[in-house]
């Protein structure tokens, strides 16, 4: 059975796909769950039973709630240091006092990754730690189905007001008895979204028609994605929280009961890192302040000391116990016991007890093994000294005894309560590692036999044989799908835990075993015809002799060597180390061959001219080429014409790989990136501060030039036009949000969100890219005419340039300057002369775009997104272009790297196209 190039490859499109679903189905895990939420509700576990006959306690009920009204202040990417630093003492100075001299508990609170808001609120309110998955959930965030805080709360009929992020709407809708939602994409702003919060303050905390009042500011997390931690809109931001937590306080303070306090909460869903964003685990992500402020605690003397660190899941605990409700069943958070530390023994223990019982409910549900678990075992431990303290405090003793044994089985509660903890946490890592399995051996045998069909899928009139009729192999299909199906009989009835895999019908398991022999057999069936081929009688002495050049022996090793990597984390935490390696040495490898191809090959043998068949875009019809292939050189290798040997270019030839080695270099310092060295000063950090804003405007202004110089060589007069004016609406924009200043601009300019500007650069990028797209239709509909399409592509490229200028943050215009560079270098002094062909060239497109997607400040972490180019231009928050700019943004250097590949082969068959028309001509 033979397939077309296109169907063959359509065919393993699909099953890639299938074999990437699989594996991503095991890789995120199945989080720890109890029962569903109707059924969260139950009795609660009495007291320990104390020993002996006829003693019972009479402690049966949830505990009363030890706080009358709650708020909640929740500041979006708060990091620690921003309350406890020096940032702290300098803009929030009430803040401080509080926390130094009055009645507050104050803690550092680690959240788990991914640090994004929706995870986090989960993690806040259900006490679960959220997995990746929810980061893709996070843009439409749907309603919130496990037990969590805020339905018990509205259980127990507690009323709930809510201002802030419309993530809580949605995650817990009709929940809430009053809320105002704002959008939490649209960046830009830093002002009204925090307003459109505070507004309502004034009116709410003068009534008493609430138990529970949540706040979430978003304005702080806006500026971190737009200028960064460092910038000086931060410090006004967090003096205006410091002024609305005075606010906030001041009220609660003069309106409270001595027995029954209220309590205000202040914390961070998550931090920001060095460059502003987040949903990595540095540091500055994870790190965010948990303040308790409330009269019911004793006012803090002597030194200050460094905030304990405690779970973010630890809160959705504490508030439960704080409201008088039962803790969620799928919480993995402990107490935090200084909040209820004012309480007697017996009710401190009763707390611990509750959560210690609740956690170990969800062991047992989640573990079969959970008797065996230390967690479990040191709290029956705990609760047989709590049942014997029970006992003692029944019985009447007061004594000294009584107390320092209460403090005994605290301490043995609170040590049993961490260990449940973390055994239920590591439960969140562990994946489905069969699903895995199946998926990557899918994954790689598609792979593998791409691999093996190269040589023919260069051409579009490729034929792919699929073994089906040889017996051989018929025989080897049934051997290995038997076998496949026997090992899938033992995994799935052995196995602990849950299997997806395991989970599906027997119809489409052994479907899947069918597909995984057949890969199999294919593969084989190509490696046999590989050596076959090896064996045959050598006809022409050419493609005998001719052998696999240091570009060739480069390619290969550096993508296999590539894939692999991806098998450490820390490679592909530094991914982007392996392609600056590959880079370099690739431009190495292309000096060599310039030498070489300048002072050794001087001399034409035509005894070594060969017929290549060459492949390019559509003009299938131009496939033999006439090309003299040196002695001992890779098939399709040429001496260069005698304009090239001589004069200038030969050197700038010679020298353009250490030129792009030079540029290579000078981007590395431009952006630190991936984990260990990202907190490391770079050159970008230096431009970015504010002190110096005129080197930055002056980079700026001289990149924008080197654009417009680089791109308008083969543009039309209109799009020249178009491409400088929209390169002045950049700067001009970049100006209006205060990155950058116009020379003739003193003092302060008043900032804006830009949106005039912004759009001015859209009409000429629409411009551009309509009129090089009227150029391939008409070569496509009209005319068949390859120049005519060569030029559409070039406008078509010119134009996604312009949209990257205007998108890229000032200080990254380099990159797109040192990207189009090194293009025309790599396209006149190095691709041309040594005639590579399509897919060597296609490969050193695709190395260098991905150097660029790490040149430009990228990393395998979503903490380096650069959310506030989704928003340029934009008044309000509009889904398909935010999602289209933000990911346009981030892979510019990919993308303008693939477009250029297009437009190269392009224009090559146009030149050839012109030679191969002049030769009929004469």
């Amino acid at each position: 059975m033979r397939l077309r190039s296109g169907v063959f490859a359509a065919s393993c499109l699909l099953v890639e796909v299938l074999g990437v679903a699989l594996f991503l189905r095991g890789f995120f895990p199945v989080p720890v769950r109890s029962l569903p939420r109707r059924e969260a509700r139950g009795g609660f576990p009495a007291e320990p039973a104390p020993p002996g006959p006829g003693m019972v306690s009479n402690w049966t009920e949830i505990p009363p709630p030890l706080f009358k009204k709650v708020v909640i202040v929740l500041i979006d990417a708060l990091r620690d240091d921003f309350v406890f630093g020096s940032k702290g003492e300098q803009f929030m100075p009430y803040t401080k006092q509080v926390i130094e001299k009055g009645t507050s508990y104050s803690f550092v609170a680690e959240a788990k990754p991914p640090t994004v808001t929706m995870p986090r609120i989960k993690a806040l309110m259900t006490g679960s730690i959220p997995g990746f998955i929810d980061v893709i959930v996070n843009l439409n965030s749907p309603a919130l189905l496990d037990d969590n805080l805020i339905w018990q709360a509205k259980t127990a009929g507690k009323r709930i007001i809510f201002y802030g992020d419309d993530t809580w709407v949605k995650l817990f809708p009709k929940h809430f008895v009053e809320y105002d939602g704002t959008t939490s994409f649209f960046v830009s702003d830093f002002t009204e979204v925090d307003d459109n919060v505070t507004r309502h303050l004034d009116r709410v905390l003068k009534r008493e028609d609430w138990d529970l009042l949540i706040l979430h500011y978003l304005g702080l997390d806006h500026i971190g994605h737009v200028t960064g931690p460092n910038s000086p809109l931060v410090g006004t931001k967090l003096r205006e929280m410091d002024n609305i937590l005075k606010k906030i306080h001041i009220s609660l303070l003069s309106k409270e009961e001595a027995s029954f306090p209220s309590l205000l909460v202040v914390c961070g869903d998550h931090g920001m890192s060095e460059t502003g964003s987040h949903g990595g685990s540095s540091a500055g992500e994870v790190h965010t302040p948990l303040l308790f402020i409330s009269s019911a605690f004793e006012k803090r003397s002597g030194p200050l000391t460094h905030p304990e660190l405690v779970q973010q899941t630890d809160l959705a605990s504490t508030l439960a116990v704080g409201l008088g409700l039962p803790i969620s069943r799928n919480s993995v958070g402990n107490l935090i016991l200084p909040v209820v530390g004012g309480k007697t023994m017996r009710e401190q223990l009763r707390f611990v007890h509750l959560n210690g019982f609740q956690l170990s409910r969800l062991l047992q549900e989640n573990t079969p093994a959970y008797e065996k678990d230390p967690g479990y075992e040191h709290f029956k431990i705990a609760e047989k000294s709590h049942a014997n303290w029970i006992k003692l405090y029944l019985e009447g003793n007061n004594s000294e005894i009584l107390l320092n044994l209460g403090k005994k089985v605290l301490k043995q509660y609170l040590e049993a309560l961490r260990t449940l903890s973390s055994s239920l946490s590591k439960q969140v890592a562990q994946y489905d590692m069969y699903s895995m399995m199946v998926g990557t051996v899918i994954i790689m045998e598609v792979l593998l036999l791409l691999l093996l069909s190269i040589p023919k899928a260069l051409s579009s009139r490729a034929e792919f044989e699929v073994p089906l009729s040889p017996p051989l192999f018929s025989l080897l299909f049934y051997l290995v799908c038997l076998m496949l199906c026997a090992v899938h009989v033992i995994v799935c009835t052995s196995s602990e835990s849950l299997c997806y895999f395991c989970s599906v019908s027997w119809f489409t398991a052994v479907g899947v075993m069918m597909l995984i022999s057949a890969l199999m057999c294919g593969i084989l069936s190509a490696i046999a015809k590989i050596f076959d081929n090896s064996r045959l009688p050598v006809k022409n002495p050419v493609l005998s002799s001719s052998s696999w050049s240091e570009i060739d022996v480069l390619i290969l090793a550096g993508t296999v060597g590539h894939v692999l990597s991806l098998g450490a984390s820390s490679f592909v935490e530094e991914e982007h180390q392996t392609w600056y390696f590959l880079i370099n040495t690739l431009c190495l490898v292309l000096c060599q061959e310039l030498c070489k191809n300048n002072f050794l090959l001087k001399e034409y043998d035509p005894q070594h001219s060969t017929t290549v068949k060459q492949n390019f875009g559509e003009a299938s019809e131009y496939k033999n080429i006439d090309i003299p292939a040196a002695d001992n050189s890779k098939l399709g290798k040429t001496t260069t014409s005698d304009e090239f040997s001589r004069g200038s270019d030969k050197w700038v030839s010679l020298a353009s790989p250490w030129i792009i080695l030079i540029c290579c270099r000078l981007l590395r310092s431009l952006n630190q990136t991936g984990v260990q060295w990202a907190h490391r000063p770079d050159f970008g950090h230096w431009l970015t501060s504010s002190e110096h804003k005129s080197e930055l405007s002056f980079l700026a202004a001289v990149s924008l030039l080197m654009i417009f110089f680089l791109v308008q060589r083969r543009c039309s007069l209109v799009s020249k036009i178009a491409m400088a004016l929209g390169l002045l609406g950049v700067y001009s924009y970049r100006a209006a949000i205060g990155n950058v200043i116009f020379p003739w601009q003193h003092g302060s300019k008043d900032i804006s969100k830009g949106i005039t500007e912004a759009r001015f650069v859209y009409i000429f990028v629409l411009g551009i890219v309509f009129s090089g797209t009227k150029d391939l239709l008409k070569s496509q509909v009209i005319s068949s005419d390859s120049g005519t399409k060569s030029t559409g592509l070039r406008e078509v490229y010119s134009g996604l340039v312009l949209l990257a200028a205007l998108l890229f943050r000032p200080h990254n215009l380099p990159v797109l300057v040192f990207c189009l560079l090194i293009q025309t270098m790599m396209t006149k002094y190095i691709w041309r002369p040594l005639k590579f062909n399509a897919a060597q060239i296609t490969v050193m497109h695709y190395w260098f775009g991905q150097a660029f997607f790490y040149f430009q400040g990228n990393s395998n972490g979503i903490a380096t997104v650069d959310v506030s180019a989704g928003f340029v231009g934009l008044e309000s928050y509009v889904e398909i272009p935010a999602i289209f700019l933000t990911a346009f943004a981030t892979y510019a250097g990919p993308l303008l790297w693939a477009f250029h590949l297009l437009c190269y082969l392009s224009s090559e068959v146009s030149r050839y196209c012109e030679k191969h028309w002049k030769a009929d001509k004469r």
